[in-house]
């Protein structure tokens, strides 16, 4: 797959740097080497045994195409490389390398501590997409637009109001994922830390669990996770989720800035946006890139939630469908974040084309005050048909909604013409537009 030139260009650049083979390996060997740092600490290594393990292993060049190589046959990462570590260790440290551990439990733990800066990221860039939504939305707190249903024009609200949804969901996905657990995994052939047992008959596994969690920084699982994917089901939901609100952004974006309405442009920046033949365009492409990786997203998220079930004490395939979508679902939308914070800190709003948009009907976008200013002295079925055909007719005719309605026989004498003027102002019928951004505001402060 070319993926440098298909799959990349949705992704964080710098999210690809840090999150590579090496890294897995790198993050294998971690939980590995916490597990004889911990089980040495009681007593079921002997003294010294972690210290050399340590230096030994974290000098060694792993090959990670033979490790590669190695999955054909076994089935998973940490197989090949357990193989190899072994073999760069003396005969005396041989047995003690992995003890009481299985392939899931490197594994599993491994991707833990690869997902978790990449967490910290998706953090950092939705606190940046908060930091730039909150002094737009108040910078348009009065800025009127066309409120659109069906993909047509309804009645008026603000363009701060419609900040500020963008900017809510963002923070809720943010608040989501922050409260995601990775926790360690360790449980050993079938999840009951077989053969762990003190001289006592204790079995030590569920404490050895809990201290490398303790090491490594991961959360404390109640048991082990094996066939229990709640955590990963957790984990891909909440990336998908602010996957989804940055994709809304982008979807809004995209259809305020096509050339007939023009309400908004994305930040211009050299040959952004440019087309392979028509020097007039200005694509928007940054909300291309967010849409295209939201959704890959979708789709990795559906490839976990089918694996939420496993067979028993192994999955037996499931297990191994999670592993490319839920690191590839962390990329794409550290990507789509990136293109996201830009697009909130440099969107160029143009409310004269708002206002223009508004005047499209010839002021008919009034109609429904209209008809409730009407019907207590004509009735609502007449008022509702009034204020219809008199949007009708400042629409062919290109005549101002209120001229025509003050020359409808049926209003003449019914409204005078400050009560014509109001009713046809959108800025008066707002709604709860401005207390929704100042709700939002407050709400997106409190952190």
């Amino acid at each position: 797959m070319p993926a440098l030139l298909l799959q990349h260009p949705f992704m964080s650049a710098s999210a690809l740097a840090e999150c590579n083979g090496q890294a897995m390996v790198a993050a294998m060997l971690a939980f590995e080497l916490a597990l004889a740092d911990v089980q040495e600490a009681r007593g079921a290594l002997p003294e010294g045994a972690s210290g050399q393990m340590r230096r030994l292993l974290e000098a060694h060049a792993f090959d990670l195409e033979a490790i590669a190589a190695g999955i054909a046959s076994g089935g998973n990462a940490a197989i090949p490389f357990v193989k190899q570590a072994r073999a760069a260790l003396p005969a005396e440290l041989k047995r003690y390398f992995h003890q009481g551990a299985t392939s899931q439990d490197v594994v599993d733990s491994a991707l833990m501590l690869l997902l978790r800066p990449r967490l910290a990221a998706l953090d950092a860039l939705l606190q940046r997409c908060r930091a730039a939504a909150l002094p737009l939305m108040r910078a348009h707190g009065e800025t009127v637009m066309v409120g659109r249903t069906l993909m047509q024009q309804a009645l008026p609200i603000t363009f701060g109001v419609k900040v500020a949804h963008w900017a809510i969901g963002l923070e809720q996905a943010r608040r989501r994922l922050a409260g995601v657990e990775l926790p360690v995994q360790f449980g050993g052939a079938v999840g009951v830390h077989s053969g762990l047992e003190e001289p006592g008959g204790d079995n030590r596994g569920l404490d050895f669990m809990d201290a490398i969690a303790q090491r490594l920084g991961l959360a404390v699982p109640v048991l082990p996770w094996h066939t229990d994917r709640q955590p990963i089901h957790a984990l891909g939901t909440a990336l998908d989720a602010a996957a989804g609100a940055a994709e809304k952004l982008a979807l809004d974006v995209a259809l305020l800035t096509q050339t007939e309405v023009g309400e908004v442009a994305e930040p211009s920046a050299p040959g952004m946006g440019e087309s392979s033949s028509m020097p007039h365009k200005r694509n928007p492409v940054r909300c291309a890139l967010i849409r295209g990786a939201a959704r890959q997203v979708h789709g990795h998220t559906t490839v976990l939630l089918n694996a939420a079930a496993q067979p028993l004490e192994r999955g037996l395939g499931e297990w191994h469908a999670e592993w490319a979508p839920l690191i590839d679902s962390a990329l794409l939308l550290e990507g789509a974040l990136e293109q996201a914070a830009v697009l909130l800190e440099g969107l160029e709003v143009n409310p004269e084309a708002m206002k223009r948009n508004l005047a499209v009907t010839g002021g008919g976008i009034m109609a429904e005050p209209v008809a409730k200013l009407l019907a207590p002295t004509l009735g609502p079925d007449a008022a509702k048909r009034i204020s219809a055909e008199a949007a009708e007719t400042a629409r062919l005719q290109g005549v101002p909604y209120a001229e025509a309605l003050a020359a409808h026989a049926e209003v003449q004498g019914n409204l005078t013409d400050d009560a014509l003027a109001r009713v046809t102002d959108p800025s008066l019928y707002l709604g709860s537009s401005r207390a929704q951004v100042a709700r939002a505001a407050d709400w997106l402060m409190a952190i």
